[in-house]
């Protein structure tokens, strides 16, 4: 019950004003002259005033309100680490219970970095939990706040920032941990494929340990050298990226007795691989319609630098000319096929035929390069089926099939074979989907016999029409018709031999994402998704396996042909390896390196500043000697305090307590209503009047 007088005059101030400010002035000039009756005109004057004002009792019905109390709980990945959860739980349900008592507290418990969203369980954000909480509470109700944490926050606001609130920080963990990480100072995102990279890294130690310490270095899963490296001391590391593409670079040492965790005992750098451009040599056996479309073709990829040499005069061609007047350019075949034949990635024979042009020694220098991992095609014409074909020299032993003699010259689709449509060279081709495909008919066939390899496109009579064979270390093709240049001039409509050019140019080039078999994984926020490449029907499900060691296995179903993807939701940041049949790879899910794995140690003095700079305290829970978990935690005890108190002690934490109230009801007493008013005001003026008729 609150008694409070409140003014509700019957008139408007000014109005009031206008009437008793005259009659205040003739009275206090009666008092000034010492008139009979002045005291009385002033207390009638001053009963009138009481009257218009209109005073009113009121009598407020209030209950009071509750302040808000925060319990933050940090719930990222480095408070799993020993006995921090448990510690933790126990924690959070004393607290609960303890606060439970006090019927001026409310409290809000908040899990800290539990969502999946990776930026909030790569970092510790405990501080934009704490506004988030208190987004609906006015300054007056907050209590203030509670963080059970390990210390390892990464949100701590500037000292220039003011703080409304005592903030108490009860951490977890033990004293004197001791713990051992390694740490990448430079690591570039790009490297070129082949070529030395230069990094660098740090190994820490926690306590005063110094030394020598071996580390691992692999490049997607394999591991390539094992460093030495002084503690504390940044050391350099040159590597060489084998593959385009992503490539991960891992840094890993051996865990030490009494270490907290092996978790940041490896460290990953994520970096692209570009190639330098790739060479090709093209030679044209002699102008024909299909040439430009190659030549075409490879001018306009930017990541390739084309050597074309077309046959013009062949050396059985002699009629007369003076060859001080030929403009030919000699074939520099030494140069080419013996000197520089390693400095090529490709090499294309476009209705090449043997003509003495390359001496016969040549053609067993390009089946050798084959064999040491260089690729070959042959793009045939009816020259591959005659007398003089490469077929009948020593490049025989790098063909994948040999010609029959037969050339077959009608109408036909060109068609994907059942290993076509699942290969990638050609799976997906625009108008392959339909009977008969979306493409114009070609007009010639080059007849083999018992090709190796894999036939992923055919011809009429179910003949092969594209051949792809590994031979060694390298990789041979075979398309069995000059007429894909009927594509490329749009005829019938034209078809995609862009694509299929492409495709198997860099096929034979060894482009990783071309593979047959292929095992791949990558991230999107906390999904681990995996993509299988397979000539096999079903390669079964995928196995992965997490940072902390925890095995688990994702079904892959197909999504087309040739290929089988699967994802899963994981809780867990860091380098994940998956595998597939004789297959694996490597997926780093979240930030490369998080702040959260960077410094797992728990400390007090991140949170002490600002505690200190509220109010608050930071104090241990752990009991001290006492690592057993049925007793590991000892906690503070909880008073309420008004505002401006103190509200830290040795073995105490304040919670300021608020005075704010909601109103229920309000009862209103007029005091110059009714008879009792208009009373006192006539025994007021009539006593005026009285004295003065005496």
């Amino acid at each position: 019950m609150n008694w409070t007088i409140s003014l509700e005059p019957l008139l408007a101030w000014p109005m009031l004003g206008l009437i008793l400010v005259p009659l205040l002035l003739l009275a206090l000039v009666g008092i000034w002259l010492r008139q009979r009756g002045g005291w009385l005109r002033l207390a009638a004057l001053a009963a009138l005033a009481a009257a218009l004002a209109n005073p009113v009792l009121l009598d407020e019905q209030r209950d009071p309100l509750k302040s808000v109390v925060a319990l933050i709980v940090d719930r990222s990945q480095s408070q799993d680490i020993g006995q921090r959860k448990a510690q933790t739980d126990e924690a959070v349900k004393e607290l609960q219970d303890r606060l439970a008592r006090f019927n001026q507290f409310e409290v809000r418990t908040v899990d800290a970095a539990q969502a999946g969203a990776v930026d909030e369980r790569s970092e510790t954000h405990l501080f934009s939990a704490l506004d988030n909480a208190f987004q609906d509470v006015p300054p007056s109700r907050v209590a203030g706040a509670i963080m059970i944490t390990d210390g390892q926050v990464h949100d701590i606001p500037p000292a220039t920032t003011a703080l409304d609130m005592p903030v108490h920080a009860l951490i977890t963990g033990q004293a004197n941990e001791f713990d051992r990480r390694i740490r990448l100072e430079r690591s570039p995102r790009f490297g070129i494929v082949g070529k030395p990279l230069d990094l660098s890294y740090r190994v820490i130690a926690t306590n005063s340990t110094s030394g020598p310490v071996d580390v691992r270095v692999s490049i997607n899963g394999e591991r390539v050298n094992t460093e030495r490296a002084i503690i504390g001391q940044e050391t350099p590391l040159q590597i060489t990226l084998p593959t385009a593409g992503r490539n991960i670079v891992e840094l890993a040492i051996d865990p030490v007795e009494g270490e907290l965790t092996t978790t940041n005992n490896r460290t990953v750098a994520l970096i692209d691989g570009i190639r330098e451009n790739l060479r090709v040599l093209l030679v044209s056996g002699e102008p024909h319609a299909g040439e430009r479309t190659w030549r075409n073709l490879l001018k306009s990829d930017a990541s390739v630098d084309l050597v074309h040499f077309t046959i013009l005069r062949p050396p059985e061609k002699q009629d007369g000319t003076p060859i001080n007047e030929l403009s030919l350019i000699a074939f520099p075949t030494r140069e080419l096929f013996v000197e520089r034949i390693n400095d090529f990635d490709l090499i294309i024979f476009d209705r090449y035929q043997h003509r003495d042009v390359l001496p016969i020694l040549y053609y067993d220098y390009i089946a050798e390069y084959v064999e040491k991992g260089g690729a070959l095609l042959i793009a045939a014409g009816p020259e591959y089926a005659g007398e003089a074909s490469i077929a009948n020299t020593p490049l025989m032993s790098a063909l994948p099939a040999l010609p029959t003699g037969d050339v077959i010259e009608q109408g036909f689709y060109p068609r994907l074979t059942d290993l076509g449509k699942r290969h990638p060279v050609t799976r997906g081709l625009e108008g392959s989907d339909q009977e008969p495909p979306k493409w114009s008919r070609w007009f010639r066939l080059i007849g083999i016999d018992k090709p190796e390899g894999e036939v992923v496109m055919k011809g009429p009579n179910e003949q092969p029409l594209l051949v792809l064979s590994r031979k060694g270390e390298g990789r041979v093709g075979m398309f069995l018709s000059d007429q894909g240049w009927l594509w490329a001039r749009g005829f019938e409509g034209g078809g995609p031999h862009v694509s299929l050019y492409r495709r198997l140019a860099h096929w034979l080039m060894k482009e990783p994402e071309l593979e047959e078999e292929r095992l791949t994984a990558d991230s999107r926020g906390m999904t681990l998704s995996v993509n299988r490449q397979t000539m096999s029907d079903n390669p079964g499900p995928a196995a992965i396996i997490t940072p902390s060691g925890k095995r688990l296995s994702i079904p892959m179903s197909s999504s087309e042909p040739g290929v089988f993807t699967g994802s899963a939701t994981v809780d867990e940041i860091g380098l994940y390896q998956v595998a597939n049949g004789e297959l694996t790879a490597l997926a780093h899910v979240g930030p490369v390196n998080a702040p959260e794995f960077a410094d797992v140690v728990s400390t007090e003095e991140t949170l002490r500043p600002v505690a200190l700079r509220s109010g608050g305290s930071v104090q241990r829970l752990a009991a001290s000697g006492i690592t057993s978990l049925g007793s590991a935690i000892e906690l503070p005890n909880i008073v309420p305090v008004r505002a401006g108190a103190t509200t830290s002690g040795n073995d105490w934490i304040g919670l300021r307590a608020t005075n704010d109230s909601v109103l229920r009801s309000v009862s209103r007493v007029p005091l110059f209503a009714g008879f009792l008013g208009l009373g006192l005001l006539l025994f007021a003026i009539g006593a005026m009047w009285y004295r003065e008729g005496r």
